[in-house]
């Protein structure tokens, strides 16, 4: 009976990778719901031993010290009492073994369900633990199962779930899939720990460098920044923490395998690796590689930063969609500006002359009054002389005279040609009637014509 108990102790910590003492601790503490509810009083304190070695139980309950006990359960005897203890006295607590002689089928019956609780607990426990220190790591992992806003992967002693936000839009995953997953977050629940992973991360690209690139892991070459753009492209830059060491090409590996194998996991993500510098022009020139930079002009105060590239570079410096001028930006902290050298070129020569404008207006307002010619007092004077009076302009009563004379008219300008709409009217009616009264209208129009020029010279001779 000992040994097959200790047996199935043995068996539990191994299947709920538990230590034995945990295993241990939780029986005895489903064996002390069990006892109390048969055996011993609602309120009396009772504790259960389990010893290691033999399997044997032992019941410990505390009990009052009496002269003539009434209820066995929760008192005792003095005599029996000074032969646990000599010095016991009426009226102390003591603790007395009460072990049932059913024990073993009344534990097996009623304490099985609180042993698996307890065993539950226990495990979610240790999980958690054991979790709650990889938070921030790698780990490997195989989809279980598939839900439509999240995936479950199994990590052996757990469950994680990938929410569709920690997903890549452009993978596919597929049950049975093995997956180098980034642990996001371990939270306790009711339900046991919730472990949250991720593979859009952009540490989880840092972790699989210091995975694959030994250096990283020893602290020789030294990951400053990383931009990702999960499964379309990625930019990190390194930097070296010692003298002759590229860090770069530590990265890349020979012949690039090292750089591959990152890609290869990441499902052909593209990686660009450039390297860091404190100088911070020189490291947004270098972040945006491929293309080429001509200048870089920083200003500090808005941490925006002009960047002017060759005319044959400008596409390839802002990237499809404007994705390297992006990851760019992300990686060095600042807010990048790229314009091509012509435009640049042109911006300049427009301020150029904007600025000689400006210079020109500025010094010819200056000279202006120097220049200006002063009145003499003599032109003002009260009796101009007659070459004053000559020159001098007509005063408004001057201007009105004149402006009455009348003027000469001659016949030519008062005989203004007959207006358009007349003669539309006129070959409208030619072409409707015959010749003979086309040449009556013609006639018509000439009189019209003569009366109109015999009234206007009459308005002459009147004027």
């Amino acid at each position: 009976m000992k040994s097959d108990f200790l047996l199935a102790i043995t068996q539990l910590s191994a299947e709920k990778n538990l230590p034995k003492e945990v295993v241990i601790g939780a029986v005895e503490a489903a064996l002390v719901s069990a006892y109390r509810k048969d055996n011993f009083a609602a309120n009396q304190n009772i504790s259960v031993k389990i010893d290691p070695a033999t399997g044997k139980v032992e019941v410990w309950a505390e009990k009052t010290v009496v002269e003539q006990p009434v209820d066995s359960r929760c008192e005792v005897s003095l005599d029996e009492a000074r032969q646990l203890r000599s010095n016991a006295q009426v009226g102390e607590t003591i603790l007395v073994e009460s072990t049932p002689h059913n024990a073993g089928r009344i534990a097996a019956q009623t304490a099985k369900q609180v042993i698996l609780q307890r065993l539950h607990e226990a495990e979610h426990s240790a999980v958690y633990e054991e979790y709650a220190d990889k938070e921030g790591d790698v780990v490997t992992g195989m989809v279980q199962r598939i839900e439509p806003k999240q995936i479950f992967v199994d990590l052996g002693r757990t469950e994680a779930i990938l929410p569709a936000v920690e997903q890549v839009r452009s993978e596919r995953y597929r049950v049975g899939q093995r997956l180098k997953i980034y642990l996001l977050e371990v939270a306790p629940t009711n339900r046991g720990p919730q472990v949250v992973v991720s593979r859009s991360h952009p540490h989880l690209l840092r972790r699989l460098f210091e995975l694959e690139v030994p250096e990283v892991y020893n602290g020789i070459v030294e990951v400053k920044s990383v931009a990702r753009e999960a499964g379309f492209r990625s930019k990190v830059a390194v930097a070296a923490g010692q003298d002759g060491i590229d860090p770069v090409g530590c990265c890349v590996g020979m012949r690039g395998i090292r750089i591959q194998n990152i890609m290869n996991e990441l499902n052909g993500e593209k990686i660009d690796v450039v390297m860091w510098n404190p100088d911070a022009s020189a490291f947004i020139a270098s972040a945006l590689s491929p293309a080429q930079v001509v200048s870089v002009e920083l200003n500090s105060e808005g941490g925006v930063a002009t960047v002017v590239v060759p005319d044959k570079q400008l596409s390839l410096a802002i990237g499809r969609e404007g994705q390297n001028v992006r990851l760019a930006a992300k990686l060095t902290g600042w807010r990048i500006d790229i314009k091509s050298a012509s435009a640049a070129e042109a911006e300049r020569v427009e301020a150029g002359r904007l600025l000689t404008e400006t210079e020109e207006a500025a010094v010819t307002g200056e000279e202006l009054p120097a220049e200006a010619p002063v009145r003499e007092p003599a032109l003002v004077s009260a009796q101009p002389t007659e070459e004053a009076a000559f020159v001098s302009p007509p005063t408004p009563l001057e201007q009105q005279v004149t402006e009455k004379k009348p003027q000469l008219r001659f016949a030519e300008d008062i005989l203004v040609p007959a207006p358009i709409k007349p003669e539309a009217k006129s070959r409208k009616k030619k072409k409707k009637g015959t010749q003979g009264k086309g040449g009556a209208e013609d006639g018509i129009r000439l009189k019209k014509l003569r009366r109109e020029s015999r009234v206007s010279a009459d308005d002459e001779e009147e004027y």
